[in-house]
Protein backbone atom coordinates (compact mmCIF):
# COMPACT_ATOMS: atom_id res chain seq x y z
CA UNK A 1 0.00 0.00 0.00
CA UNK A 2 1.82 3.11 -0.87
CA UNK A 3 -0.23 6.18 -0.88
CA UNK A 4 0.17 9.67 -1.12
CA UNK A 5 -2.40 12.13 -1.81
CA UNK A 6 -2.09 12.53 -5.87
CA UNK A 7 -0.43 8.73 -6.42
CA UNK A 8 -0.80 5.94 -2.43
CA UNK A 9 0.89 3.01 -0.86
CA UNK A 10 4.73 4.84 -0.88
CA UNK A 11 5.04 5.48 3.55
CA UNK A 12 6.38 7.32 3.96
CA UNK A 13 4.50 7.97 1.26
CA UNK A 14 0.97 8.07 3.04
CA UNK A 15 2.82 10.03 5.31
CA UNK A 16 4.53 12.64 2.64
CA UNK A 17 1.26 14.54 2.66
CA UNK A 18 1.48 14.90 6.27
CA UNK A 19 3.17 18.67 6.43
CA UNK A 20 5.47 19.07 8.77
CA UNK A 21 4.27 17.76 12.06
CA UNK A 22 5.54 18.36 15.09
CA UNK A 23 8.55 20.74 16.15
CA UNK A 24 10.79 18.08 16.67
CA UNK A 25 9.95 16.19 13.66
CA UNK A 26 11.81 18.87 11.84
CA UNK A 27 15.68 17.56 10.44
CA UNK A 28 17.76 19.79 11.73
CA UNK A 29 19.62 21.96 8.79
CA UNK A 30 22.15 20.06 6.94
CA UNK A 31 20.71 16.82 7.53
CA UNK A 32 20.16 14.80 4.11
CA UNK A 33 17.84 11.95 3.91
CA UNK A 34 17.60 9.80 1.33
CA UNK A 35 14.16 7.73 0.98
CA UNK A 36 12.63 7.12 -2.71
CA UNK A 37 9.16 6.50 -2.85
CA UNK A 38 9.64 3.60 -4.92
CA UNK A 39 6.69 0.46 -4.36
CA UNK A 40 7.53 -1.45 -1.50
CA UNK A 41 9.74 -4.37 -3.78
CA UNK A 42 12.20 -1.55 -4.93
CA UNK A 43 12.31 0.23 -1.60
CA UNK A 44 13.36 -2.98 -0.05
CA UNK A 45 16.08 -3.90 -2.95
CA UNK A 46 17.35 0.17 -2.18
CA UNK A 47 17.55 -0.65 1.20
CA UNK A 48 19.52 -4.51 0.80
CA UNK A 49 22.05 -2.58 -1.83
CA UNK A 50 22.41 0.49 1.13
CA UNK A 51 21.52 3.24 -0.83
CA UNK A 52 18.67 4.72 1.02
CA UNK A 53 18.02 5.41 4.73
CA UNK A 54 15.66 3.77 5.25
CA UNK A 55 12.94 1.90 3.29
CA UNK A 56 8.98 1.23 3.38
CA UNK A 57 7.29 -1.66 2.89
CA UNK A 58 3.60 -2.86 3.14
CA UNK A 59 4.90 -6.43 3.33
CA UNK A 60 7.13 -6.82 6.70
CA UNK A 61 10.99 -9.33 5.26
CA UNK A 62 10.93 -12.88 5.40
CA UNK A 63 13.89 -14.07 6.83
CA UNK A 64 16.03 -14.23 3.66
CA UNK A 65 15.32 -10.79 2.96
CA UNK A 66 16.17 -10.00 6.60
CA UNK A 67 19.31 -11.70 6.47
CA UNK A 68 20.66 -9.79 2.84
CA UNK A 69 20.78 -6.44 4.18
CA UNK A 70 23.77 -5.02 4.68
CA UNK A 71 22.93 -3.54 8.22
CA UNK A 72 19.63 -4.85 10.12
CA UNK A 73 16.50 -3.47 9.98
CA UNK A 74 13.99 -3.09 12.57
CA UNK A 75 10.00 -2.69 11.18
CA UNK A 76 8.13 -0.08 12.61
CA UNK A 77 4.23 -0.05 11.44
CA UNK A 78 3.18 3.32 10.61
CA UNK A 79 -0.49 2.73 10.07
CA UNK A 80 -3.23 0.33 8.52
CA UNK A 81 -4.65 0.46 5.28
CA UNK A 82 -6.56 -1.40 2.93
CA UNK A 83 -6.60 -2.98 -0.82
CA UNK A 84 -10.22 -2.56 -2.46
CA UNK A 85 -11.38 -4.36 -5.76
CA UNK A 86 -12.07 -1.72 -8.27
CA UNK A 87 -14.11 -2.72 -11.51
CA UNK A 88 -15.51 -0.86 -14.74
CA UNK A 89 -18.58 -2.83 -16.05
CA UNK A 90 -20.42 -0.35 -18.25
CA UNK A 91 -24.37 -0.33 -17.19
CA UNK A 92 -23.27 -1.83 -13.54
CA UNK A 93 -23.31 1.28 -11.01
CA UNK A 94 -24.17 -0.82 -7.42
CA UNK A 95 -21.65 -1.56 -4.81
CA UNK A 96 -20.73 -5.57 -6.02
CA UNK A 97 -19.82 -8.77 -3.29
CA UNK A 98 -16.94 -10.63 -3.76
CA UNK A 99 -15.43 -13.84 -2.04
CA UNK A 100 -12.19 -14.97 -1.88
CA UNK A 101 -12.91 -17.49 -4.03
CA UNK A 102 -14.22 -15.77 -6.39
CA UNK A 103 -11.64 -13.10 -6.56
CA UNK A 104 -9.31 -16.08 -7.12
CA UNK A 105 -11.45 -17.48 -9.90
CA UNK A 106 -10.88 -14.35 -11.92
CA UNK A 107 -7.58 -13.86 -11.05
CA UNK A 108 -7.07 -17.77 -12.16
CA UNK A 109 -8.62 -17.22 -15.14
CA UNK A 110 -11.28 -19.80 -14.08
CA UNK A 111 -13.81 -17.23 -14.07
CA UNK A 112 -13.91 -15.14 -17.46
CA UNK A 113 -17.63 -13.40 -17.53
CA UNK A 114 -19.24 -11.06 -15.68
CA UNK A 115 -22.52 -13.33 -15.69
CA UNK A 116 -20.70 -16.29 -14.28
CA UNK A 117 -22.89 -18.52 -11.39
CA UNK A 118 -20.51 -17.88 -8.80
CA UNK A 119 -20.55 -13.88 -9.36
CA UNK A 120 -24.30 -13.81 -9.57
CA UNK A 121 -25.06 -15.62 -6.86
CA UNK A 122 -23.53 -12.40 -4.42
CA UNK A 123 -25.28 -10.43 -6.20
CA UNK A 124 -28.91 -11.61 -7.47
CA UNK A 125 -29.99 -7.78 -7.49
CA UNK A 126 -27.21 -6.93 -9.94
CA UNK A 127 -27.88 -7.09 -13.96
CA UNK A 128 -24.94 -7.35 -15.61
CA UNK A 129 -24.56 -7.26 -19.20
CA UNK A 130 -25.38 -10.45 -21.32
CA UNK A 131 -23.29 -9.72 -23.87
CA UNK A 132 -20.11 -8.14 -23.84
CA UNK A 133 -19.36 -9.39 -20.73
CA UNK A 134 -15.62 -10.55 -20.51
CA UNK A 135 -13.92 -10.32 -17.85
CA UNK A 136 -10.24 -8.46 -18.02
CA UNK A 137 -8.24 -8.81 -15.35
CA UNK A 138 -5.61 -6.06 -14.20
CA UNK A 139 -2.39 -6.61 -11.55
CA UNK A 140 1.06 -4.54 -11.14
CA UNK A 141 3.60 -5.40 -12.86
CA UNK A 142 6.31 -4.44 -10.34
CA UNK A 143 7.10 -6.19 -7.29
CA UNK A 144 4.70 -4.15 -4.93
CA UNK A 145 3.13 -4.68 -1.16
CA UNK A 146 -0.39 -4.17 -2.54
CA UNK A 147 0.21 -7.80 -4.40
CA UNK A 148 1.73 -9.29 -1.26
CA UNK A 149 -1.62 -8.17 0.51
CA UNK A 150 -4.05 -9.08 -1.89
CA UNK A 151 -2.24 -12.41 -2.65
CA UNK A 152 -1.89 -13.23 1.07
CA UNK A 153 -5.90 -12.59 1.57
CA UNK A 154 -6.27 -15.26 -1.77
CA UNK A 155 -4.17 -18.08 -0.59
CA UNK A 156 -6.22 -17.87 2.75
CA UNK A 157 -9.86 -18.02 0.95
CA UNK A 158 -8.41 -20.07 -1.84
CA UNK A 159 -6.77 -23.74 -1.79
CA UNK A 160 -6.40 -22.99 -5.45
CA UNK A 161 -4.73 -20.13 -5.42
CA UNK A 162 -2.35 -20.95 -2.67
CA UNK A 163 -1.02 -24.04 -4.59
CA UNK A 164 -0.93 -22.63 -8.07
CA UNK A 165 0.19 -19.38 -7.57
CA UNK A 166 0.43 -18.17 -3.41
CA UNK A 167 1.83 -15.24 -1.71
CA UNK A 168 4.23 -12.78 -2.41
CA UNK A 169 5.10 -9.19 -3.90
CA UNK A 170 5.31 -10.27 -7.35
CA UNK A 171 3.64 -13.28 -8.47
CA UNK A 172 3.23 -15.38 -12.21
CA UNK A 173 -0.37 -14.26 -12.93
CA UNK A 174 -2.41 -16.77 -14.66
CA UNK A 175 -3.84 -14.05 -16.85
CA UNK A 176 -4.40 -10.19 -17.14
CA UNK A 177 -2.77 -6.86 -18.18
CA UNK A 178 -0.26 -4.88 -15.90
CA UNK A 179 -0.09 -1.87 -15.01
CA UNK A 180 3.07 -0.14 -12.71
CA UNK A 181 1.99 0.83 -8.81
CA UNK A 182 -1.60 1.59 -8.15
CA UNK A 183 -1.93 4.71 -11.04
CA UNK A 184 -1.13 2.45 -13.66
CA UNK A 185 -3.25 -0.54 -12.61
CA UNK A 186 -6.12 2.37 -11.95
CA UNK A 187 -5.75 3.49 -15.67
CA UNK A 188 -6.47 0.35 -17.22
CA UNK A 189 -9.30 -0.64 -15.30
CA UNK A 190 -10.67 3.15 -15.67
CA UNK A 191 -10.14 2.94 -19.95
CA UNK A 192 -11.26 -0.89 -19.81
CA UNK A 193 -14.44 -1.77 -20.11
CA UNK A 194 -15.16 -4.67 -18.15
CA UNK A 195 -12.09 -5.03 -16.06
CA UNK A 196 -11.05 -5.19 -12.53
CA UNK A 197 -8.35 -4.88 -10.07
CA UNK A 198 -7.04 -3.76 -6.74
CA UNK A 199 -5.55 -0.56 -5.52
CA UNK A 200 -5.33 0.79 -2.63
CA UNK A 201 -8.37 2.08 -0.43
CA UNK A 202 -6.87 5.65 -0.22
CA UNK A 203 -6.16 5.54 -3.76
CA UNK A 204 -9.88 4.32 -4.86
CA UNK A 205 -11.26 7.02 -2.65
CA UNK A 206 -9.19 9.77 -3.97
CA UNK A 207 -9.50 8.77 -7.86
CA UNK A 208 -13.59 8.34 -7.27
CA UNK A 209 -13.35 4.47 -8.50
CA UNK A 210 -16.19 2.08 -7.75
CA UNK A 211 -15.07 -0.46 -5.23
CA UNK A 212 -16.80 -3.60 -4.21
CA UNK A 213 -17.64 -5.66 -0.97
CA UNK A 214 -15.31 -8.56 0.18
CA UNK A 215 -16.49 -11.42 2.38
CA UNK A 216 -15.00 -12.04 5.48
CA UNK A 217 -14.10 -14.91 7.57
CA UNK A 218 -17.24 -14.57 9.27
CA UNK A 219 -19.21 -14.96 6.17
CA UNK A 220 -19.99 -10.92 6.03
CA UNK A 221 -19.67 -8.77 3.07
CA UNK A 222 -17.88 -5.76 4.51
CA UNK A 223 -17.47 -2.24 2.32
CA UNK A 224 -13.63 -1.32 3.00
CA UNK A 225 -13.69 1.12 5.48
CA UNK A 226 -11.71 2.91 8.12
CA UNK A 227 -13.66 0.97 10.69
CA UNK A 228 -13.06 -2.40 9.36
CA UNK A 229 -9.43 -2.01 8.74
CA UNK A 230 -9.83 -1.02 12.24
CA UNK A 231 -11.79 -4.31 13.22
CA UNK A 232 -9.14 -5.84 11.49
CA UNK A 233 -6.61 -4.57 13.91
CA UNK A 234 -8.78 -5.05 16.88
CA UNK A 235 -8.81 -9.20 15.74
CA UNK A 236 -4.99 -9.52 16.19
CA UNK A 237 -4.29 -11.44 19.14
CA UNK A 238 -1.09 -10.23 19.38
CA UNK A 239 1.72 -8.16 17.96
CA UNK A 240 5.04 -10.15 17.77
CA UNK A 241 8.21 -8.62 19.05
CA UNK A 242 9.50 -7.97 15.55
CA UNK A 243 6.14 -6.36 14.10
CA UNK A 244 6.01 -8.91 11.38
CA UNK A 245 2.44 -9.62 11.35
CA UNK A 246 -0.03 -10.64 8.66
CA UNK A 247 -4.05 -9.33 9.38
CA UNK A 248 -5.44 -10.47 6.36
CA UNK A 249 -8.93 -12.43 6.63
CA UNK A 250 -8.75 -11.65 10.27
CA UNK A 251 -12.11 -12.60 12.54
CA UNK A 252 -14.47 -10.24 13.32
CA UNK A 253 -17.78 -9.60 12.35
CA UNK A 254 -17.31 -6.33 10.79
CA UNK A 255 -13.60 -7.06 9.96
CA UNK A 256 -12.71 -5.35 6.10
CA UNK A 257 -10.48 -8.93 5.12
CA UNK A 258 -7.77 -7.25 2.76
CA UNK A 259 -6.19 -5.34 5.59
CA UNK A 260 -2.93 -5.05 6.46
CA UNK A 261 -0.19 -2.63 8.75
CA UNK A 262 2.38 -1.34 6.65
CA UNK A 263 5.68 -0.67 7.78
CA UNK A 264 9.07 1.89 7.91
CA UNK A 265 12.12 -0.49 7.54
CA UNK A 266 15.07 1.67 9.84
CA UNK A 267 18.77 0.19 10.17
CA UNK A 268 19.79 -0.77 13.78
CA UNK A 269 22.87 1.30 13.11
CA UNK A 270 22.94 4.98 11.62
CA UNK A 271 26.56 6.54 11.73
CA UNK A 272 25.45 9.74 11.05
CA UNK A 273 24.36 11.69 13.97
CA UNK A 274 22.41 14.24 12.47
CA UNK A 275 20.28 11.35 10.25
CA UNK A 276 20.22 9.37 13.25
CA UNK A 277 18.27 12.60 14.93
CA UNK A 278 16.35 12.93 12.09
CA UNK A 279 14.49 9.64 11.88
CA UNK A 280 14.52 9.55 15.30
CA UNK A 281 12.38 12.46 15.85
CA UNK A 282 10.17 11.45 13.05
CA UNK A 283 9.64 8.28 14.49
CA UNK A 284 8.24 10.23 17.83
CA UNK A 285 6.07 12.48 16.26
CA UNK A 286 4.63 9.72 13.69
CA UNK A 287 3.61 7.35 16.49
CA UNK A 288 2.03 10.42 18.50
CA UNK A 289 0.75 13.47 16.75
CA UNK A 290 1.47 11.85 12.98
CA UNK A 291 -1.51 9.42 13.93
CA UNK A 292 -4.31 11.84 14.44
CA UNK A 293 -3.48 12.44 10.63
CA UNK A 294 -4.55 8.69 9.41
CA UNK A 295 -8.12 8.83 9.02
CA UNK A 296 -8.40 12.28 7.47
CA UNK A 297 -5.79 10.24 4.84
CA UNK A 298 -7.85 6.95 4.59
CA UNK A 299 -5.81 4.91 7.25
CA UNK A 300 -6.72 3.67 10.49
CA UNK A 301 -4.21 4.18 13.35
CA UNK A 302 -2.12 2.08 15.05
CA UNK A 303 -3.64 0.50 18.41
CA UNK A 304 -2.24 2.37 21.25
CA UNK A 305 -0.49 -1.13 22.44
CA UNK A 306 1.01 -1.19 19.46
CA UNK A 307 2.55 2.30 19.21
CA UNK A 308 3.47 2.15 22.62
CA UNK A 309 5.18 -0.91 21.62
CA UNK A 310 7.17 0.69 19.04
CA UNK A 311 8.03 4.17 21.03
CA UNK A 312 10.49 1.18 23.19
CA UNK A 313 12.06 -0.05 19.80
CA UNK A 314 13.13 3.43 18.77
CA UNK A 315 15.98 2.73 22.01
CA UNK A 316 17.48 0.48 19.49
CA UNK A 317 18.47 2.26 17.06
CA UNK A 318 22.33 3.04 17.52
Amino acid sequence: MRPTPSTPRELPSRWRSIKNGSKNSKPKPGAQINYQGVGSGAGVKALTEGTVDFAASDFPLTDVQASGLKVKALHFPTVLGAVVMTYNIPGVTADLNFTGDSIAGIFLGTITKWNDPKIKADNPKVNFPAKDNDIVVVHRQDSSGTSFIFTDFLSKTSADWKSKVGTAAAVQWPVGLSGPQNAGVAGLVKTTPGSIGYVELQYAVQQKMSYGNVKNAAGKFIKPSFEGVTAAAAGMKEMPADFRVSITNGPGATTYPISSFTWMLIPTEIKDAAKKKAIVDFLGWMLVDGQKDAAGLNYAPLPAAVAAKEKKQIALIK
